[in-house]
């Protein structure tokens, strides 16, 4: 039986799936698995789904494959829809602050584009 979604996953333009595509198999499991979580369960634990401290509500999504530790940004739209941004392979303990700039930036775009619908 299909779980039920208490979220929907949304992708903006390509940044998210074109990182995804040059994936290894095992990791990109290791995404839709961690994404169906997101999707189906109501509280997500925050080692999975945690909210960034000094953004304006930009999400971290977190994917660890053995040593390889992976990160996608997204945002809540009417606080059921989450929007999957861009994505990179994580080096070091701090995220680059050119990520957060970026991503920062492609919400703002999302959200200019969507009101001028």
């Amino acid at each position: 039986m299909d779980k039920i979604l208490v979220r929907n996953i949304f992708y903006y333009k390509n940044y998210y799936l074109d990182f995804y595509k040059n994936l290894k198999p095992e990791v990109k499991r290791k995404f839709n698995w961690t994404l169906k979580l997101i999707a189906t369960i109501d509280r997500v634990p925050a080692k999975y789904f945690n909210h960034m401290e000094n953004t304006t509500g930009i999400y971290e999504i977190r994917v660890e494959v053995g040593t390889d530790i992976y990160r996608v940004f997204s945002f809540l739209d009417k606080g059921k829809l989450v929007i999957l941004i861009n994505a990179f392979q994580k080096k070091s303990n701090k995220t680059p602050k050119k990520e957060i700039e970026l991503v920062e930036k492609l919400k703002k775009q999302y959200f200019d584009e969507k009101g001028n619908k």
